[in-house]
């Protein structure tokens, strides 16, 4: 079921500051163009805007003027009006243009990290948290970009450029406005720590959310089958209320911060108003010059009541960019070396397991396999027998390198696999696994996922040898039909022929079956057994199974008991040792005769 977030809010208090937005850096820097123009008609707008109060003081102060003066002032506010326009649509569209940009480029980068992290990294972090990083975090941080920090650094330069204004206009009533600032900023302050904290838990719990619902979803059909839909809407529902606690407890916070300070803000605009008004009377000001001031007054508390809004997004969106940053700086227990040897081409497909003991990260008490000594010969076909829980399957994860061993070494061709790129030596291994994935797409393009280049003839061929041709044939669109997410479409069985269909068109010199035709009936087993013994010819082949009537032609048979291997041979050789094995095929094939 979902799972908490990882941290408590006061642990991460400490440690999350707006200063991580410092880290999306790295991801505008190739875009300087785009940042320069969008800066560009930032501060041109700003500029634009402080000119305005000028413009209007000229009006008042000249109203008794000539007309022709007066049509002069009016025919340039509307040339500054006309400036401003064209400058915030510059803005917008460079700004909006740059987020978009940046904000694609993070997702890429992030699934292109994810997507390589071994099983170990996914046995910590459920993916459903994992794509909810990749899209609520990411939207959060596109407003951030396309939006909020072009707005805050307009407010500031307003703020900057109206308080030296405001100065030059009246220095008496710019020092009373500035008397202000220190009790606007300490409810900033402190208020904004907490805020701060409650919008990295509400991150944290939008993406439990996500991960309980991505979990329930996925496995759907079970959660329907053991009537267990009360409890999913049951622990989607809680997820969910304690994401809207922390959010209902951060627009709070929020929202008391921004009353605070804009009533601040504007009772000290009225106060310097009222003390302008009676300079004015007393002829120490025009009416001009205190309605400039009033309206630079009034722009530089809007521009700090903005801010602290926009501090509110700031906070959000940093506490986004350190769930992101963690996606891209997670380091990985399986990693590829600096200088890759390269495996030999072609393959042979020898494949060798030296003293190998390993332990799960998430079970390390527990011994998954223990001192393995196995040698394959190229082209040999070897089964893999043995009670559940006996080290079958691991050797298989092993092999592909989805863990390392956490002693001895494992090698293809005489080359120890920690030594290449993982992608090079898993090129020349195919997989059917026990629990087939099919992807929602055709069932053409399934099946060419083993081999993207290979034509259409090809991936009928290798529907043929599977024995998937004839029901593909059959859907209503034949190959191009859509197989609907993870196979919904299709049974057991034809979910195992199409993911063996892909492994006959990948032609890969490695062949790993674990459980490849449990799923099949006797008919489709009979077919798809003739296959693979014809794929098998020439190429080295590990077969895991439970079923020994599977195995019985394997070269050798290899059986696994508690991670160790405890005896080899043909079939013939192992039933009359009488031991595991012997076990094992009487109660099967007893079992099977019985039930005939």
């Amino acid at each position: 079921m979902a799972r908490q977030p990882k941290t408590t809010g006061e642990e991460r208090a400490a440690s999350k500051r707006v200063g991580a937005l410092a880290a999306l850096w790295p991801f505008l820097t190739p875009y300087r163009v785009l940042l320069a123009l969008a800066g560009m008609a930032l501060v041109l707008t700003a500029s634009v805007s402080l000119l305005l109060p000028v413009a209007v003081r000229r009006v008042i102060d000249g109203f008794g003027e000539g007309a022709e003066l007066l049509d002069s002032y009016f025919a340039g506010a509307m040339g500054i009006a006309a400036v401003l326009a064209l400058g915030t649509g510059a803005r917008y569209y460079f700004v909006s243009r740059l987020g978009e940009r940046v904000v694609a480029d993070i997702r890429r980068a992030v699934f292109d990290r994810v997507i390589g992290m071994s099983p170990v990294f996914y046995e910590q972090l459920m993916t459903g948290e994992v794509v909810s990083r990749i899209t609520t975090d990411t939207t959060l941080i596109l407003s951030v970009i396309g939006s909020s920090v072009s707005v805050a650094l307009r407010n500031c330069l307003i703020l900057i450029g109206g308080v030296i204004l405001m100065l030059i206009t009246s220095a008496k009533l710019t020092g009373l406005v500035l008397l202000i600032v220190p009790l606007v900023l300490v409810p900033i302050i402190t208020q904004g720590r907490r805020l701060r904290r409650l919008s990295r838990d509400n991150q944290d719990w939008i993406a439990a959310s996500s991960g309980a619902a991505a979990e329930a979803l996925s496995a759907v059909q079970t959660v329907q089958a053991f009537t267990q839909e009360t409890g999913a809407q049951a622990e989607f529902g809680r997820v969910t209320e304690e994401s809207f606690r922390t959010a209902k407890a951060r627009i709070q916070t929020r929202a008391v911060m921004t009353v605070i300070v804009i009533f601040l803000v504007f009772a000290g605009v009225v106060g310097v108003l009222w003390i302008g008004a009676r300079d004015v009377r007393a002829g120490l000001m025009t009416p001009g010059e205190l309605v400039q001031f009033v309206i630079y007054a009034v722009m530089a508390a809007g521009s700090v009541a903005a801010l602290s809004e926009i501090w509110g997004e700031l906070q959000r969106a940093a506490g986004a960019t350190e769930r992101l940053v963690e996606l891209l700086s997670a380091t990985d227990t399986v990693r590829d070396p600096e200088s890759p040897v390269a495996l030999p081409r072609p393959a042979r497909g020898e494949i060798t397991f030296e003293g190998v003991t390993f332990h799960y990260p998430s079970r390390p008490e527990q011994s998954a396999l223990d001192g393995v000594e196995l040698h394959v010969r190229p082209g040999e076909s070897v089964a893999l027998v043995g009670p559940s829980g006996a080290g079958k399957t691991t050797v298989i994860q092993l092999l592909l390198r989805f863990y390392d061993p956490d002693q001895g070494r494992i090698t293809i061709d005489g080359v120890n696999l920690s030594d290449m790129a993982r992608s090079d030596f898993r090129r020349a291994i195919a997989l059917v696994p026990q629990d087939p994935v099919i992807f929602a797409a055709s069932a053409r393009e399934n099946i060419r996922f083993g081999r993207p280049e290979a034509t259409d003839a090809e991936v009928e061929a290798a529907a043929r040898s599977a024995a998937a041709h004839d029901f593909i044939a059959a859907l209503p669109e034949g190959y191009d039909s859509f197989l609907g997410e993870r196979g919904v479409m299709l049974s057991g069985g034809q979910k195992q022929r199409i993911a063996i269909a892909r492994a006959i068109l990948r032609d890969a010199p490695v062949l790993l079956l674990d459980e490849a035709t449990s799923a099949l009936d006797a008919e489709s087993e009979r077919a798809v057994q003739k296959a693979v013994e014809r794929l098998a010819e020439g190429r080295t082949t590990l077969i895991v199974a439970h079923r020994l009537a599977t195995v019985k032609k394997a070269d050798r048979i290899v059986v696994f008991d508690r991670g160790r291997i405890v005896a080899t041979g043909t079939h013939e050789a192992l039933v009359a040792e009488d031991g595991l094995y012997a076990r094992l095929a009487r109660l099967q094939f007893t079992e099977g005769l019985a039930a005939e």
